[in-house]
């Protein structure tokens, strides 16, 4: 899930952008297909940009009764910011990605939503996923 933030980053402070997101993220590293629908907007600050956006994802999981595979759809809200490798008037490099523990703007503009998707989605996912809240167990 990417989104060129190139023209965002030449804009002044303040500037915003909003964008109506319905794709399928795969991840092979936790087995997950996640349906993503909602909404990003970007805001444009002195030095990065600020993401805050509002999804409704759907994770594959086990209940915790039962122990049957089922969708457990979940709304994940995000709110982090996203620091350009490149400056956009300078041309310098800013930092290096191994430098800090953040998400960053690759050097071609590109803010790339979907680690932060990933890891929130993971982190929504209730401790007790149950298939219905009724479920009867083993």
């Amino acid at each position: 899930m990417q989104i060129n933030v190139s023209q965002l980053l030449k804009e002044p402070v303040g500037s915003s952008r909003e964008y109506e997101i319905d794709k399928t993220l795969d991840d092979a590293e936790d087995n997950l297909t996640i349906p993503v629908k909602g909404t990003v907007k970007l805001t444009r600050t002195n030095r990065s940009v600020l993401v805050n956006a509002k999804f409704s994802v759907s994770v594959k999981t086990t209940c915790a009764r039962c122990l049957e595979d089922f969708s457990c759809p979940l709304e994940v809200t995000i709110e982090e910011e996203y620091f350009p490798l490149l400056d956009m008037v300078s041309k310098f490099e800013e930092s290096s990605p191994e430098e800090f523990d953040r998400f960053t703007i690759d050097e071609h503009q590109i803010l790339d939503l979907t680690e932060a998707i990933r890891q929130y989605s993971l982190l929504a996912i209730p401790m007790k996923p149950l298939c219905s809240d009724d479920c009867p167990g083993v």
